[in-house]
């Protein structure tokens, strides 16, 4: 990949029981603590954010289109 080019961006993400899971319903906003994604769930993208804080990342998660249908994972990268 580096060779060639063609990679963007990459780091590695912590594991997923530090993640966050946002999702938005009747205008409510569920956090869960892990992914706990069902198997037939799958990653369709990523957003790179910079925030502050988890604080913060739930904040601009839980206005992004998909978590009021899907469901936006929240996963730190590993600091070096």
């Amino acid at each position: 990949m580096t060779e060639r080019r063609v990679r963007l961006l990459g780091s590695e993400l912590r594991l997923t029981r530090d993640s966050t899971s946002v999702r938005v319903r009747d205008g409510e906003l569920l956090l869960t603590d892990g992914p706990f994604a069902e198997a037939k769930e799958q990653m369709a993208g990523f957003d790179l954010l910079e925030c502050a804080d988890l604080d913060e990342a739930i904040e601009v998660a839980s206005k992004h289109p998909v978590a009021r249908f899907g469901r936006v994972e929240l996963r730190p990268l590993v600091e070096e």
